[in-house]
């Protein structure tokens, strides 16, 4: 359980627009404007007693409480990663074998069995899984956990991860599972939200069914954590971006909003602007280490891949119904 507290929030905003005043992006009438509007933060009566009790849920629980309305509304994380993943996708040879870690409700799967290649989901959530199989069909999906996935050794051209890896507390098995699923020269995408965003809260919020608040459990890592563990793995790092969203306004010298300093926050008064740079994913492409870069021979003794284990599921590893969350 932790205590989400509207004053505390905006005044950690207004923390961080002063630090980036002291070195030098504002002026003194910002530095004064920011004190007044802590100044009259703390003097609000109404929000002196305005925490809130709010539950750390677990990701499996905090999946299956958002499936059914997972793809309701509009998701601003979505747009960067697609743009890596179509991009690769378009690349690869026709019905590549591809593999869809934590996939959700299916929102990368669809575009890629829409490209014609052969797909297999994992996600350890049965009513994530249930939405998948049935928005693609042409897919196949199987419960699983990142740090045990359950699928064959490499058996898949291209690996994808979005949004996931916040809720394990450690990459490096997730990230040597990853890499153990890839063919030689296969490459991988990991999308996930920005570590600035995670210092500053940024965690998916669900109603228990007693219709209390939670938030879906996070763990912060920087974008060094995802390299060494890629490294570590045996993965090539090809690429790293940090896209940005678009440019909000900055607010004219000594007035307004602390531009630049972080999104609101539950009950978030006093007028913080948007933050500028470091928003949504750090989007990592990374290619599987081997003889060749782009194509590899089969590594000597293993099998060809069977008439169902194309899709690169292990024997026994069905179409997935029941599960957890979208981490381990």
């Amino acid at each position: 359980m932790s205590v989400e507290h509207p004053l505390a929030y905006v005044l950690g905003l207004q923390g961080l627009a002063l630090m980036r005043a002291f070195t030098g992006e504002y002026d003194r009438a910002f530095v004064a404007a920011r004190l007044a509007e802590i100044r009259a933060l703390l003097d609000d009566e109404e929000l002196a007693n305005a925490a809130v009790e709010v539950a750390r849920v677990p990701p499996a629980e905090g999946y299956r409480l958002w499936a059914e309305t997972y793809d309701d509304a509009p998701n601003a994380a979505f747009g960067h990663d697609e743009q890596v993943v179509d991009r690769l996708a378009d690349g690869l040879p026709g019905a590549a074998a591809v593999l869809d870690a934590a996939c959700g409700t299916g929102r990368l799967a669809v575009r890629l069995a829409g490209r014609g290649h052969r797909v297999v989901g994992v996600d350890a959530s049965p009513d994530m899984l249930v939405r998948a199989a049935r928005r693609v069909p042409e897919a196949a999906f199987a419960r699983g956990a990142l740090d045990r996935l359950p699928v064959r050794t490499a058996a898949f051209d291209l690996a994808v991860c979005s949004l996931a890896l916040t809720h394990v507390p450690g990459l490096g098995p997730v990230m040597a599972e990853l890499a153990r699923a890839l063919r030689p020269g296969g490459q991988l995408v990991i999308a996930d939200v920005h570590p600035e965003r995670v210092a500053r809260g940024s965690a998916p919020p669900v109603r228990g069914r007693d219709g209390l608040p939670g938030r879906i459990a996070s763990h912060r890592h920087a974008v060094g954590d995802y390299l060494r563990a890629a490294l570590a793995a045996g993965l090539v790092v090809r690429g790293c971006d940090e896209p940005l969203p678009p440019a909000a306004p900055v607010p004219a010298t000594g007035t307004g909003a602390a531009g630049g300093v972080g999104a609101r926050g539950p009950g978030a008064r006093g007028g913080q602007g948007r933050e500028r740079r470091g928003a949504g994913h750090a989007d990592l492409a990374l290619r599987q280490a081997g003889p060749a870069r782009l194509t590899a021979p089969r590594r000597p003794g293993r099998r060809a891949p069977g008439p169902v284990r194309r899709r690169g599921l292990r024997p026994g590893a069905g179409r997935g119904r029941a599960g957890g969350g979208r981490g381990p």
